[in-house]
């Protein structure tokens, strides 16, 4: 296996990842990356066998788990109880009570909200050149969640805050004061949805809180911790992710040369698809081998940990034609950008329907929409995400 050194901070990597992962293809479907101290799995075919097997999970094995340092507790508190963290058998349960609110008809009910608050976003729009990331692609999906969830729309501002600092957490850019910053919107996240818990035990809505409180499996019900943990991953996997992704996709888009007639009725899903496959949010994942295991030419041992590059995956040549070019009207075929498997994203079909819907609204009611300037990616790894997307109509 070759080893490759290449600090995920470094200003050139954060806007253009892709020349590295090539690089590192060249050496076969695992590589070493140095700076992460783990192998990492590159090709689609790898990737998809990772996430599929089940000699590998998230949670790490008893004998490899370190303490938590007392201060960062209130952080790990909520990850304990999240699905994203857990292996069957709670893993199982939790994501069998959240199903049963979180249901693919309550979603498709949004797609005439998503298409509403797309149209009052785009009447909010300045004349002149404007971000659009605060303007639309960071408010549309929280308001949305919002919603969802049954929380007041004027927090929206609040949860945003919260949920950027928390996702420090993963990042390559991690500091001690990032770390602080992230406590602290842990406390009052924990606190803010709380406070909503309980007062949908006494007085239940027409809300995912209300149906999450109300979902039985076997007589067993969501604590109000799991409740909590669970609000707080749909809110900061989906609202961080959907971001990126409208950002990233709109960027794509206008780089190209392309508007309203690639988002048509008839061209949106493969379009969709093809911006989630391009340039997605989430370039790294990681999981946990929990037996030893031969795959993608590497042997893994028991207590070993291994990257995912879903981005890289994404360009494979040996799954996709000419990967690094856009090309919206490709044939649809899954990408590895929800992941695959037992942890498959949860929110995908909601991630989906807000894409689907809310970017030909965005093109529609703005022909002239350009690049006003070059767009630039934040230093958010293994997130990939704009810093500002200044557009003018």
């Amino acid at each position: 296996m070759h080893s490759f050194t290449q600090p995920p901070t470094d200003p050139a990597f954060v806007q253009n990842p892709y020349p590295f992962y090539e690089r590192a293809r060249r050496s076969g479907s695992v590589f070493f990356w140095e700076d992460y101290g783990m192998p990492m799995a590159l090709s689609t075919a790898t990737v998809g066998a990772i996430l599929r097997d089940r000699r590998f999970g998230r949670e790490a094995p008893a004998e490899m788990r370190a303490p938590v340092p007392e201060r960062l507790a209130p952080f790990y508190a909520v990850e304990a109880n999240s699905m994203l963290e857990l292996e069957p058998p709670r893993h199982t349960r939790l994501r069998s009570l959240v199903l049963r609110a979180f249901t693919s008809r309550r979603i498709a009910t949004l797609a005439p909200e998503i298409a509403a608050l797309s149209n009052e976003l785009t009447d909010t729009f300045p004349d002149g050149d404007f971000d659009l990331l605060p303007a639309f692609a960071q408010k549309l999906p929280v308001i949305i969640v919002a919603r969802l969830l049954g929380v007041p729309e004027e927090w929206a501002p609040d949860l945003v805050a919260w949920s950027n600092a928390m996702v420090t957490m993963y990042q390559a850019r991690r500091t001690p004061e990032t770390e602080d910053a992230a406590i602290a919107a842990t406390r009052a996240f924990t606190d803010f949805l709380r406070g909503h818990v309980e007062e949908r035990r006494a007085r239940p809505g027409d809300d995912l809180i209300t149906h999450l409180i109300a979902a039985e499996e076997d007589g067993e019900h969501l604590s109000t911790d799991e409740l909590i943990s669970t609000c707080i991953l749909l809110l900061n996997a989906g609202h961080e992710a959907s971001v990126h992704t409208i950002g990233n996709g709109v960027k794509a888009l206008l780089e190209n040369g392309l508007g309203a007639e690639a988002l048509a009725p008839n061209r949106c899903e493969a379009a969709v698809e093809e911006i989630l496959r391009y340039d997605p949010p989430l370039h790294l994942f990681t999981r946990w081998a929990y037996d030893d295991a031969d795959i993608g030419g590497h042997s893994f041992r028991r207590g070993d940990k291994v990257g995912l590059l879903f981005a890289a995956a994404n360009r494979d040549p040996q799954s996709w034609d000419m990967p690094d070019s856009f090309f919206p009207r490709r044939p649809v075929k899954a990408s590895h950008s929800f992941g695959a498997g037992l942890h498959f994203c949860i929110g995908a079909p909601l991630a989906r329907l807000e894409l689907q819907t809310a970017l030909p609204i965005l093109f529609q009611r703005l022909p002239g929409l350009a690049l006003a300037e070059p767009p630039t990616y934040a230093n958010l790894y293994p997130f990939h995400g704009l810093e500002r997307l200044v557009v003018r109509h």
